[in-house]
């Protein structure tokens, strides 16, 4: 079992953890919106182990065992996004968390693999912090020059409207049921979810005494930070843009305005959805080992 180590950026706990693969190329994992990081999947993170990488990951500021940061209520996230009122952080806060970590695994660079908010944190770090990054892979996210009106367009209205709508009791039973019905939302339509494809994550939260999804309020505080820090034009690193072509939330067009980037190109994953599910472990870790060899 891995051990959850902790690091700060400034008074931000952030919590990190070493998922093996010493002696590989580093790729640090960044996780979605309100998503800790019990949901990388153990099957994916063994995948890319065997093709060479060493693997961490990070709880992003307020998700998972990191730090939350007081402030006034931040309302929906859909009207956090809109909201021109200051932020609780900014947007580049969160990427000298992710160099936060990088120093306290004393990797002076690494490959960045960020899925969903993850990939557009992963995208930024690429352009605020070049020098860290080897290459840049983006999963099933914004692209980073979309400003609110435009990230909209990118995102099917259904699926995030479907998930507004769940609310189960906050007991074991009720974070499990919820877990499926979030993973029913965003795997590919045709994909049957269960209970067992969520029981790990579910399992490994509950060891560590987190739940994703049940802070509304943290959750608009991530997506409601705030960039300034530049455009895609600057990303030096060689970028992948990956694109589901199952995603029930994130359009393709998403995944083209990042391709169109200099340095950048798209790879569309056949049959795959929002959530990353067994069938396609190897087939992403394949790209990712690819994309780094290159």
């Amino acid at each position: 079992m891995t051990t959850t180590r902790f690091t700060h950026n400034g008074e931000v706990r952030l919590a990190y953890e070493d998922l093996g693969g010493a002696g590989g190329a580093p790729l640090l994992l960044v996780m979605g919106l309100g998503t800790s990081r019990f949901w990388w999947p153990d099957g994916l993170v063994r995948e890319l182990v065997a093709r060479g990488f060493h693997v961490a990951a990070y709880d992003q500021r307020d998700a998972g065992e990191s730090g939350r940061v007081a402030a006034p209520p931040a309302g929906h996230p859909v009207s956090a996004l809109l909201r021109r009122t200051a932020p609780a952080y900014r947007a580049e806060d969160l990427t000298d968390d992710a160099v936060a970590v990088l120093d306290a695994l004393g990797w002076p660079c690494a490959h960045l693999f960020g899925h969903s908010l993850g990939g557009l944190v992963a995208q930024r770090v690429a352009i605020r912090h070049p020098e860290r990054v080897s290459t840049l892979t983006s999963s099933s996210a914004m692209p980073s020059d979309a400003g609110p009106l435009d990230a909209l367009r990118h995102v099917r209205p259904g699926p995030v409207l479907r998930m507004g709508r769940l609310h189960f009791p906050d007991t074991p039973e009720g974070n499990l049921a919820l877990a499926v019905a979030v993973a029913r939302i965003l795997a590919a339509p045709e994909r049957a979810v269960g209970p067992e494809d969520v029981r790990e994550f579910v399992d490994r939260e509950a060891a560590h005494d987190v739940a994703s999804f049940r802070d509304a309020q943290a959750q608009s505080r991530q997506i409601g930070a705030k960039w300034s820090g530049g455009p895609l034009a600057r990303i030096a690193a060689p970028t992948l843009a990956l694109h589901a072509a199952r995603d029930p939330l994130i359009r393709p067009s998403a995944a083209r305005a990042l391709a169109a980037a200099p340095n950048a190109r798209l790879r569309v994953m056949p049959g795959a959805g929002h959530l990353l599910t067994s069938e396609h472990w190897a087939p992403y870790a394949d790209q990712l080992h690819a994309h780094a060899a290159e």
